[in-house]
Parts: C-alpha cells; structure tokens; sequence
C-alpha cells in the first residue's frame, strides 16, 4: 500500500511481534493440512454432492470446513 501525501515513511507505530513467525508458520501449516488432498472416493462423492447442490468442489469442501458438517 502505497502511503498517502503527507507521510513521512517512517516505522510503525506498534512495536514488531514477536510470534509473528512462528504464527505464519503454524497458520500455513494449518491451511496446508486442511486443503490436502482426500482420497479419490471421498473427492468423487464430494464433487458429486457439489454439482448436485451447484457449487463448485471448493465451494463445497470450505462449506465443510466453515460448518463442521456435511450438507
């Protein structure tokens, strides 16, 4: 993001965390987990559930995550 007129480019504000590193690394890793891929029966019955609802197989599989449950 580009800094409006007036701004000097200084350092922020807040101090630097941290944890910020270790909590990137632990939020890819969580999110690397979660995309993986099923084995093919659970994608195939996934794709077929999501066509049959009209979403797309992503829709889907985030609904699943989001909810906890199936639709």
């Amino acid at each position: 993001m580009t800094p409006s007129i007036g701004h000097n480019g200084g350092p922020p504000l807040e101090p630097p965390d941290p944890n910020e590193g270790w909590r990137r690394y632990c939020w890819r890793k969580a999110h690397k987990a979660a995309w993986k891929t099923p084995p093919r029966e659970i994608a195939l019955r996934r794709l077929e559930r999501a066509e049959a609802l009209g979403m797309t197989y992503r829709e889907y599989t985030l609904e699943i995550m989001e909810r906890g449950r199936y639709l």
